[in-house]
Protein backbone atom coordinates (compact mmCIF):
# COMPACT_ATOMS: atom_id res chain seq x y z
CA UNK A 1 0.00 0.00 0.00
CA UNK A 2 1.34 3.65 -1.22
CA UNK A 3 1.75 6.02 2.01
CA UNK A 4 -0.70 8.89 1.25
CA UNK A 5 2.29 11.15 1.32
CA UNK A 6 4.71 9.28 -0.85
CA UNK A 7 1.98 8.98 -3.67
CA UNK A 8 3.88 9.02 -6.56
CA UNK A 9 1.40 12.26 -8.39
CA UNK A 10 2.24 14.15 -5.39
CA UNK A 11 5.69 13.69 -4.87
CA UNK A 12 6.81 14.67 -8.58
CA UNK A 13 3.84 17.78 -8.02
CA UNK A 14 6.20 18.31 -4.81
CA UNK A 15 9.45 18.73 -7.05
CA UNK A 16 7.82 21.14 -9.77
CA UNK A 17 7.09 23.44 -7.38
CA UNK A 18 10.46 23.25 -5.78
CA UNK A 19 11.47 23.47 -9.22
CA UNK A 20 9.07 26.58 -10.15
CA UNK A 21 10.99 28.52 -6.95
CA UNK A 22 14.51 27.93 -8.31
CA UNK A 23 13.52 29.42 -11.94
CA UNK A 24 11.74 32.29 -10.20
CA UNK A 25 14.79 33.09 -8.21
CA UNK A 26 13.11 32.10 -4.77
CA UNK A 27 14.54 28.80 -3.73
CA UNK A 28 14.08 28.55 0.06
CA UNK A 29 16.79 26.06 0.62
CA UNK A 30 14.82 23.41 2.83
CA UNK A 31 16.48 20.78 5.07
CA UNK A 32 19.65 22.15 5.03
CA UNK A 33 20.86 22.80 8.67
CA UNK A 34 22.38 21.63 11.85
CA UNK A 35 19.19 20.07 13.10
CA UNK A 36 18.45 17.96 8.73
CA UNK A 37 22.19 16.54 9.42
CA UNK A 38 22.18 15.26 12.45
CA UNK A 39 18.32 13.98 11.58
CA UNK A 40 19.95 11.97 8.87
CA UNK A 41 22.77 10.39 10.51
CA UNK A 42 21.26 7.02 11.63
CA UNK A 43 19.39 6.81 8.41
CA UNK A 44 17.92 8.27 4.92
CA UNK A 45 14.41 8.55 3.75
CA UNK A 46 14.78 9.89 0.40
CA UNK A 47 11.76 11.28 -1.61
CA UNK A 48 12.55 10.25 -5.11
CA UNK A 49 15.78 9.27 -6.70
CA UNK A 50 17.00 11.05 -9.41
CA UNK A 51 19.12 10.09 -12.88
CA UNK A 52 20.84 12.45 -14.39
CA UNK A 53 23.98 14.20 -16.45
CA UNK A 54 27.13 14.67 -14.79
CA UNK A 55 26.63 17.94 -16.30
CA UNK A 56 28.35 20.65 -13.40
CA UNK A 57 24.76 22.91 -14.89
CA UNK A 58 22.69 19.81 -13.52
CA UNK A 59 23.05 20.00 -9.50
CA UNK A 60 19.83 18.18 -8.59
CA UNK A 61 19.19 19.30 -4.92
CA UNK A 62 19.45 22.77 -6.47
CA UNK A 63 17.81 22.75 -9.32
CA UNK A 64 14.52 21.58 -7.50
CA UNK A 65 15.29 22.84 -4.26
CA UNK A 66 15.45 20.86 -2.20
CA UNK A 67 17.85 19.36 1.22
CA UNK A 68 19.72 16.98 2.59
CA UNK A 69 18.47 13.68 2.51
CA UNK A 70 15.73 14.30 -0.13
CA UNK A 71 16.66 13.13 -3.26
CA UNK A 72 18.74 9.77 -3.89
CA UNK A 73 20.70 10.75 -6.99
CA UNK A 74 22.54 9.25 -10.11
CA UNK A 75 24.48 10.81 -12.60
CA UNK A 76 26.78 9.99 -15.42
CA UNK A 77 27.64 11.59 -18.61
CA UNK A 78 24.53 11.55 -20.98
CA UNK A 79 22.17 9.64 -18.50
CA UNK A 80 23.04 6.45 -19.93
CA UNK A 81 21.87 3.32 -18.64
CA UNK A 82 24.38 0.99 -16.75
CA UNK A 83 24.20 -2.46 -14.53
CA UNK A 84 25.59 0.16 -12.06
CA UNK A 85 23.14 2.59 -12.82
CA UNK A 86 20.04 -0.03 -12.97
CA UNK A 87 21.48 -1.54 -9.95
CA UNK A 88 21.30 1.90 -7.84
CA UNK A 89 18.01 2.86 -9.07
CA UNK A 90 16.76 -0.84 -7.79
CA UNK A 91 18.34 -0.27 -4.52
CA UNK A 92 16.21 2.96 -4.06
CA UNK A 93 12.88 1.81 -5.33
CA UNK A 94 13.36 -1.66 -3.04
CA UNK A 95 15.57 -0.70 -0.16
CA UNK A 96 14.33 3.07 0.21
CA UNK A 97 11.17 3.18 -1.33
CA UNK A 98 11.11 5.90 -3.59
CA UNK A 99 7.79 6.35 -4.90
CA UNK A 100 9.19 8.57 -8.46
CA UNK A 101 12.57 8.08 -10.57
CA UNK A 102 13.30 11.29 -12.48
CA UNK A 103 15.41 11.06 -15.41
CA UNK A 104 16.99 14.15 -16.06
CA UNK A 105 18.73 14.50 -19.51
CA UNK A 106 19.46 18.78 -20.56
CA UNK A 107 20.20 20.62 -23.24
CA UNK A 108 23.68 21.70 -24.69
CA UNK A 109 24.80 18.21 -23.64
CA UNK A 110 28.27 17.77 -24.36
CA UNK A 111 27.21 13.64 -24.13
CA UNK A 112 25.00 13.98 -27.14
CA UNK A 113 27.60 16.36 -29.00
CA UNK A 114 30.21 13.94 -28.76
CA UNK A 115 27.56 11.34 -30.42
CA UNK A 116 26.34 13.23 -32.92
CA UNK A 117 29.72 14.30 -34.18
CA UNK A 118 31.10 10.40 -33.55
CA UNK A 119 28.59 9.69 -36.79
CA UNK A 120 30.99 11.69 -39.23
CA UNK A 121 32.96 9.48 -41.43
CA UNK A 122 35.85 11.71 -40.95
CA UNK A 123 35.74 12.30 -37.19
CA UNK A 124 38.75 10.98 -35.20
CA UNK A 125 38.04 7.85 -33.16
CA UNK A 126 37.26 8.89 -29.55
CA UNK A 127 39.37 7.22 -26.42
CA UNK A 128 37.45 3.96 -25.70
CA UNK A 129 36.08 4.45 -22.53
CA UNK A 130 34.44 7.78 -23.57
CA UNK A 131 32.96 5.95 -27.06
CA UNK A 132 31.53 3.44 -24.86
CA UNK A 133 29.86 5.68 -22.90
CA UNK A 134 28.17 7.21 -25.18
CA UNK A 135 27.85 4.72 -27.93
CA UNK A 136 24.50 3.91 -26.51
CA UNK A 137 22.84 7.77 -27.22
CA UNK A 138 23.68 7.02 -31.21
CA UNK A 139 20.97 4.60 -32.49
CA UNK A 140 18.83 8.33 -31.35
CA UNK A 141 21.38 10.40 -33.50
CA UNK A 142 20.41 7.73 -36.39
CA UNK A 143 16.51 8.24 -36.06
CA UNK A 144 16.85 11.96 -36.44
CA UNK A 145 18.85 12.11 -39.09
CA UNK A 146 16.71 9.31 -40.93
CA UNK A 147 14.16 11.75 -40.24
CA UNK A 148 16.18 14.95 -41.05
CA UNK A 149 16.97 13.11 -44.70
CA UNK A 150 14.70 14.16 -48.02
CA UNK A 151 14.81 12.78 -51.20
CA UNK A 152 18.05 11.00 -49.89
CA UNK A 153 20.00 13.91 -48.94
CA UNK A 154 20.74 14.09 -45.09
CA UNK A 155 20.19 17.48 -43.44
CA UNK A 156 23.31 19.43 -43.16
CA UNK A 157 22.44 20.19 -39.36
CA UNK A 158 21.32 17.22 -36.88
CA UNK A 159 19.17 18.73 -34.57
CA UNK A 160 21.14 18.51 -30.89
CA UNK A 161 17.80 18.99 -28.70
CA UNK A 162 15.48 15.99 -30.82
CA UNK A 163 18.36 13.80 -30.38
CA UNK A 164 18.73 14.60 -26.45
CA UNK A 165 14.75 14.12 -26.47
CA UNK A 166 15.15 11.07 -28.43
CA UNK A 167 17.64 9.74 -26.19
CA UNK A 168 15.69 10.45 -22.58
CA UNK A 169 12.93 8.03 -24.27
CA UNK A 170 15.45 5.96 -25.14
CA UNK A 171 16.28 5.74 -21.19
CA UNK A 172 13.45 5.37 -19.79
CA UNK A 173 12.36 2.50 -21.96
CA UNK A 174 15.42 0.92 -21.49
CA UNK A 175 15.69 1.36 -17.96
CA UNK A 176 12.12 -0.55 -17.98
CA UNK A 177 13.44 -2.97 -20.07
CA UNK A 178 16.42 -3.56 -17.56
CA UNK A 179 14.70 -3.80 -14.49
CA UNK A 180 11.94 -6.09 -13.50
CA UNK A 181 12.10 -4.90 -9.76
CA UNK A 182 11.49 -1.29 -11.07
CA UNK A 183 9.21 -2.42 -14.31
CA UNK A 184 6.91 -4.47 -11.85
CA UNK A 185 6.92 -1.31 -9.29
CA UNK A 186 5.27 0.78 -11.83
CA UNK A 187 2.83 -1.45 -12.83
CA UNK A 188 1.77 -2.19 -9.11
CA UNK A 189 1.50 1.45 -9.02
CA UNK A 190 4.11 2.10 -6.28
CA UNK A 191 6.16 4.29 -8.24
CA UNK A 192 6.12 6.75 -11.46
CA UNK A 193 9.05 7.41 -13.94
CA UNK A 194 9.39 11.11 -15.18
CA UNK A 195 11.93 11.71 -18.34
CA UNK A 196 12.18 15.23 -18.10
CA UNK A 197 14.46 17.99 -20.33
CA UNK A 198 15.98 20.26 -17.95
CA UNK A 199 16.84 24.00 -20.18
CA UNK A 200 19.78 25.34 -18.77
CA UNK A 201 18.95 29.06 -19.70
CA UNK A 202 14.59 29.13 -18.09
CA UNK A 203 15.64 26.85 -15.24
CA UNK A 204 13.34 24.51 -15.79
CA UNK A 205 12.42 20.77 -16.00
CA UNK A 206 10.20 19.82 -18.46
CA UNK A 207 8.18 16.51 -18.44
CA UNK A 208 8.61 14.68 -21.30
CA UNK A 209 7.63 11.34 -21.29
CA UNK A 210 5.76 9.94 -17.94
CA UNK A 211 5.25 6.10 -16.59
CA UNK A 212 3.18 5.71 -13.65
CA UNK A 213 0.55 7.56 -11.84
CA UNK A 214 2.62 10.65 -11.54
CA UNK A 215 1.25 13.31 -13.81
CA UNK A 216 1.95 17.30 -14.76
CA UNK A 217 0.47 19.36 -12.27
Amino acid sequence: MIRPEAAPAKVWREMQRGNARFIAGEPRHPRQDVDRRHELAGGQRPRAALFGCSDSRLAAEIIFDKGLGDLFVVRNAGQVISDSVVGSLEYAVAVLEVPLIVVLGHDECGAVRAAIDSTDPEAAPLPPHIWRLISPIVPAVRRVQRAATVDGVAAQEIDAEEVGREHLRDTVAELLHSSELISDAVAAGRLAIVGANYRLAEGAAVPDVIVGIAEPA
